[in-house]
């Protein structure tokens, strides 16, 4: 019934106790994963869980801000992108945290690397036909910005993506939208300090919302604070179900029909 869009089942944590995270997946009626790629280094791993598992697949992709690990090629996203059971290209995008100044008070000159990095995999998933799973953080008008350029080309636009574990504007919002993205929310949107982005979630058509955990981080409540597993994704699911007035069943079945039909490998093969 439910589908986890974006975790990270391949983390030392969450890999230990993959036996017990299935059967609470099952007790809770979470029926499918999308195990997310963050290095290189760690492709394999991440590729050999969703050959190992009949209700998961992979990603192939370098996480934004993961510095002194293997740059990808553009050959190297097509070669992964080519195996069986990958289904989309990231997680990317771009993060300027570090930007802060309790973070090293980088320039926007300096996270060209990052910059960099997203258009190789916007123009792996143009040549593959697959989707972007986008991570964005105070770097939403670049996110946006590189999207838009790199789709005068006939790039992001053509096979689109989702914007993962939502946690921007309305308006940002509507970019992503207006760029053919899905909108996907995770455990965060159940924090009490996040009553603007329950307002985003309001926002987000029907068709275009997907659920998630981001395992191991982010629990929902009422388990924030301790490692999150895709057996939570549930607690997402009824706070969307409260928020727009329907229930937790038809939050699963819909974001599971989204899902399908943005991660189309899944049901093509």
């Amino acid at each position: 019934m439910y589908t986890d869009s974006h975790c990270h089942l391949n983390f030392p944590e969450l890999m230990s106790e993959l036996d017990n995270i299935q059967q609470a997946m099952q007790a809770a009626q979470v029926t499918r994963a999308l195990v997310i790629c963050t290095t290189m280094e760690k492709f394999d791993e991440v590729h050999g869980l969703a050959m190992a598992h009949n209700n998961m697949w992979a990603t192939v992709g370098v996480h934004p801000d993961n510095e002194g690990v293997r740059e990808p090629s553009l050959q190297d996203l097509l070669d992964g992108a080519a195996r069986p059971k990958v289904v989309a290209i990231g997680e990317t995008g771009l993060d300027y945290y570090q930007m802060d100044e309790r973070k090293g008070g980088r320039t926007v000159a300096d996270m060209e690397w990052q910059r960099e990095r997203f258009r190789t995999h916007i123009r792996a998933a143009r040549q593959t036909a697959l989707p972007l799973v986008i991570h964005t953080r105070q770097a939403s008008e670049d996110t946006i910005a590189i999207l838009k350029e790199e789709g005068e080309t006939g790039g992001a636009g053509c096979a689109g993506g989702v914007f993962h574990c939502f946690t921007e504007s309305q308006q940002v919002a509507r970019a992503a939208l207006d760029l053919g993205f899905y909108i996907s929310f995770s455990g965060i949107l159940t924090f009490k300090t996040a009553a603007d982005l329950r307002e985003v979630a309001k926002f987000v058509p029907d068709d275009r919302l997907l659920i998630e955990t981001d395992s191991p981080y982010l629990a929902p409540v009422p388990y924030r604070g301790k490692t999150n597993n895709p057996s939570y994704v549930p607690f997402v699911a009824k706070q969307l179900a409260e928020l727009r007035g329907t229930t937790s069943e038809a939050i699963g079945a819909l974001t599971s029909t989204n899902f399908d039909q943005l991660f189309r490998r899944v049901i093509t093969g």
